[in-house]
This record gives C-alpha cells, structure tokens and sequence, in this order.
C-alpha cells in the first residue's frame, strides 16, 4: 500500500438549496491514512460537505470518489468502505454498550459468526471491556463518544468521518478519545477525517487541514504552512483562521435577510 495514495478525491463539489450555496465548487483530496481536518465557522459548509461525502445527502453538481467509488453513482459500494460518527448522539441509552455494538454489527452486515468477538475486539480496543453489560445512559460524554467510534469501526472502515468529535467534552475525555483513534489510524491505517472548531485539536493531529468558510475551501495545507502564510511573527492556527476567514465576513444586509440566513445556517449545520 502507498501512504500517499489518495483515497478521497473531490473535485467541484456543489450543493445548492434553492438559492443558497452550501458548497461552493470545492476540490481537495485526502491521502490513504492522512488525519485530515476542516475547521470553519458555524454555516461554513463543514456538515454539508461531510453528509455528501457519506452519501447521506446528494451533491447538486461536482465528484466525489472514496477508495476510487464514486459517491453520487456507487454510494452502496462507498458506504461499504466508510464509516461516520455524526454531531448528533447515535447510541440507544437503553441498551448497554455491548447490545448497541451487536446492533450496529447486525446493520453493518458483520457474519453472524463473527459479530460476538468483534464486538469484544472493538469493547477491548476502547477499553470499555468492564463497561460492555452497563447502560448507556450511565456513561459519561467521553465513554459515549467512543463507543460511537467503535460503532463506525466495527466493519474495518478505510476512511472514518467525524463531525466535531469531541465537542462538550472536557479536555481528559477528549485527550483518551483520540488516543483511542490514533490508534486506530496505526493499527489498521484508517484515514480520518473530521471537522472540528478546536484549534489545538487541529494542530497537534492533524497532518493537513481545510480552512472552509462561505461554502469554499479558504485555505488547505499543514498547520506550519497555514501559519506561515500569515504575516505575523509567531502566528498561531487561530490567527491563520482568522486571516483566511475574515475576507469573507460581510456586515451589509438587512434584518430580515439576516434572520433568514441564520435559519439556513441552523437548518443546514
């Protein structure tokens, strides 16, 4: 296997809601193995851009290819290879962290004969072992979390997409949630890809990363390019999002179109 292989490739991607441009013709791509992020403001496009590429939500125009499958002709083919843990909590509380697993193994189409052992595998890999016959609503947010990354890991996916992973998390759970998928990353040579608002996150996991704002990818490169590209001494991540973001900030417009662009911005994440 070639780690510079590209898996993800994207190319003029667009997604339109009447006159809204959520994603603005975006072309990027993303190497096998590669933790990639795209930071952005709220209504940047982040989510939007994550549901197509998970075939959750159909492009206007544009390609997207995962593993060389096309999203918008294959997106059965693509789904087999990807796995996604959304913003929105995706475990049953009622159920304990073993039955969720077998759950999910069972809609992932993991063989009879195997789901036990790798739902123990995926239980063991996370260290929630002694947690597996607890309640799910009994654990903590960072316990939640990464029961929602074995739930998308449970059939070996090449490329895992997350949408703000740790958020609400405090800093010990984030911290033991991406210990959890770096690891999964040097195991079985996952790429990760996920959005974040978390500037530090960003730096010290990433190997590239997306600056989207208004529906367009900003800026992309490594954190020392992005900051390098910033004329200030000692720049830091933040000052790069702010120096490729600003330009697109607009203060003109009325109330009402103001409002209505808030509720788009909500409605479409």
């Amino acid at each position: 296997m070639n780690p510079e292989e590209t898996i993800i490739n994207v190319e003029n991607l667009t997604k339109r809601f009447k006159k809204f441009v959520a994603v603005d013709k975006i072309s990027f791509n993303v190497k096998r193995g590669e933790v990639f992020a795209v930071l952005g403001p709220n209504g940047a496009g982040k989510t939007t851009m994550i549901r197509i590429l998970t075939t959750l939500l159909p492009s206007t125009s544009g390609e997207a290819t995962i593993d060389s499958r096309s999203v918008t002709r294959n997106p059965g083919e693509v789904r087999k290879v990807i796995g996604y843990v959304p913003q929105m909590v995706s475990v049953d509380g009622s159920l304990t962290a073993y039955e969720n697993l077998i759950l999910m193994a069972r809609l992932y189409n993991v063989p009879a004969r195997e789901c036990k052992k790798s739902v123990q595998q995926i239980l063991t890999f996370l260290k929630l072992e002694n947690h597996a016959n607890s309640l799910v609503k009994n654990f903590s947010g960072g316990m939640i979390r990464k029961l929602e990354v074995g739930q998308a890991m449970l059939h070996h996916p090449q490329v895992l997409f997350l949408d703000e992973p740790t958020t609400g998390l405090d800093p010990v759970a984030k911290r033991n949630v991406w210990e959890r998928l770096l690891e999964l990353r040097k195991t079985f040579g996952t790429t990760i890809f996920f959005s974040t608002h978390n500037m530090e996150e960003a730096e010290e996991v990433c190997d590239r990363v997306a600056v989207m704002n208004a529906g367009k990818i900003a800026a992309l490169g490594t954190v020392p390019e992005l900051k390098k590209k910033v004329d200030k001494k000692n720049a830091s991540l933040e000052d790069a999002f702010v120096f490729f973001t600003g330009n697109y900030f607009q203060e003109n417009g009325n109330i009402r179109e103001v409002k209505r662009m808030r509720q788009t911005v909500r409605r479409l994440g």
